[in-house]
C-alpha cells in the first residue's frame, strides 16, 4: 500500500493528512500558524513539524512511508520564497518528490468537480487563483487587498463602509443607515468620535464587522446594498483576470468560492456571477464543501505518480472528515 501526504499551513492554524492509495484517510494532525511572514520559516516548520508528527503517530507509519506529498502555503507569494520554502520543508526529512503552491490552490483541487478552475476566496481578505486542467499552470491575483488594487474581503469592505460614513458626514454623500450601526457596534458617542476613534486605531473596525455591513443591507439601506454590489462585482473582476491569464474564457470550468463573506447570500454573489459570466459564459460555481488539506493530498498522490480518479477523491474528502472528527477510522 502507498501513503501519500497533504499538508494546508494557514495564518492561524496548520493541516496534515496521510491517506494512502485508495482515498481513505489513515492520520491526521493539527499544529499552530505556518505562514512565514507571520511566524517565520523557524515557525513554519515547527507547525509543519508538529502536525506531520501528529499524523504520522496516529497511522503508525513513518517519513519513509511516504510517496508523494502537497503543500498549500500561506503567504507563499513569489517566486524569490522558493529557495526558503524548499529548504523548510526539506528539514521534514520526507525522502518523497512534492510540490508547494500557495494555498488558495489546494481549495480548487478539492473543491472543482474535475480539479482545476479559479479558486475565488473573499473572507477577512480576498484572493484569487487559478489551475490549468492539465495542473501545469496557474494564474493568479497578487492577494495584497487595497496595497494593489483588489478588493473584496472583509477588510475591503469595512474600508469602503467606513468611507461612506465619512461621505455623509462631510455631505459628499448621501445618509446612511450604517452610521448608527457601527455606532453602536463599537460604543461611538457621535459621528465624530466614531471617525476620530477609527482613524487614530482607537475604535478597530475591520472584516470582524462585515455581517453588520450585510444585515444593514438586509434592511434596505441603499447604501449598504451599493457596498455589497461593489464587492460583488470586485470579486467577479478578480476572477476574471485570472480566467484571462489562463485563457479560460471559452472553456467550461468551475469557480470554487471559498470564504465566510459569500454566507451574505444573493446580493454579493449575484453581481459576482453576472461579472464573471460576461467573461466566461462556460463559469459554473460551486461552495467550498471539502478541506483544502484534501487538495494538498490530491497534488501529492500526483506527485507520487498516482493519477487520483473520482472514487478516490470522494473517498478522501469524505474519511479526512472523520479523521479530524474522531482519529483515525
Amino acid at each position: 500500500m502507498r501513503y501519500f501526504l497533504g499538508a494546508d499551513l494557514g495564518g492561524t492554524k496548520t493541516h496534515v493528512v496521510i491517506a494512502d492509495e485508495t482515498g481513505q484517510a489513515v492520520g491526521f494532525g493539527e499544529a499552530g500558524p505556518g505562514n512565514h511572514q507571520n511566524v517565520g520559516y523557524d515557525g513554519m516548520y515547527h507547525a509543519m513539524h508538529a502536525g506531520l508528527d501528529a499524523a504520522l503517530r496516529a497511522s503508525g507509519l513513518n517519513a519513509a512511508n511516504i510517496c508523494g506529498a502537497g503543500f498549500g502555503i500561506a503567504g507563499y507569494d513569489w517566486p524569490s520564497e522558493t529557495a526558503n520554502m524548499t529548504e523548510t520543508i526539506n528539514r521534514l526529512g520526507l525522502s518523497c518528490p512534492y510540490r508547494m503552491v500557495n494555498d488558495s490552490v489546494p481549495g480548487i483541487v478539492a473543491g472543482a468537480q474535475d480539479g482545476w478552475g479559479i479558486g475565488l476566496v473573499s473572507g477577512t481578505g480576498c484572493n484569487c487563483w487559478g489551475l490549468s486542467a492539465d495542473h501545469r499552470r496557474v494564474g493568479r491575483a497578487s492577494g495584497y487587498g487595497f496595497m494593489l488594487g483588489e478588493a473584496a474581503g472583509g477588510t475591503e469592505l469595512l474600508f469602503r463602509a467606513m468611507q461612506m460614513v465619512n461621505y455623509a458626514w462631510i455631505k459628499r454623500g448621501p445618509q446612511t443607515a450604517l452610521t448608527p450601526a457601527l455606532m453602536k457596534a463599537v460604543g461611538a458617542e457621535s459621528v465624530e468620535d466614531l471617525l476620530e476613534g477609527y482613524t487614530s486605531y482607537r475604535y478597530p473596525i475591520g472584516a470582524e464587522l462585515a455581517p453588520l455591513v450585510f444585515q444593514v443591507a438586509a434592511e434596505g439601506d441603499a447604501v449598504a446594498r451599493g457596498l455589497i454590489h461593489w464587492a460583488g462585482c470586485e470579486l467577479g473582476e478578480l476572477a476574471n483576470a485570472v480566467i484571462r491569464q489562463l485563457e479560460f474564457e471559452s472553456l467550461t470550468f468551475d469557480v470554487v468560492l471559498a470564504g465566510s463573506m459569500f454566507e451574505g447570500g444573493s446580493l454579493l454573489t449575484d453581481p459576482m456571477r453576472e461579472t464573471i459570466l460576461r467573461v466566461a459564459p462556460g463559469a459554473c460555481f460551486v461552495r467550498l464543501n471539502a478541506p483544502p488539506v484534501a487538495g494538498a493530498v490530491l497534488m501529492g498522490m500526483e506527485m507520487g505518480g498516482l493519477a487520483p480518479h473520482a472514487g478516490i477523491r470522494a473517498r478522501l474528502i469524505e474519511t479526512v472528515q472523520l479523521v479530524r472528527q474522531a482519529g483515525v477510522r
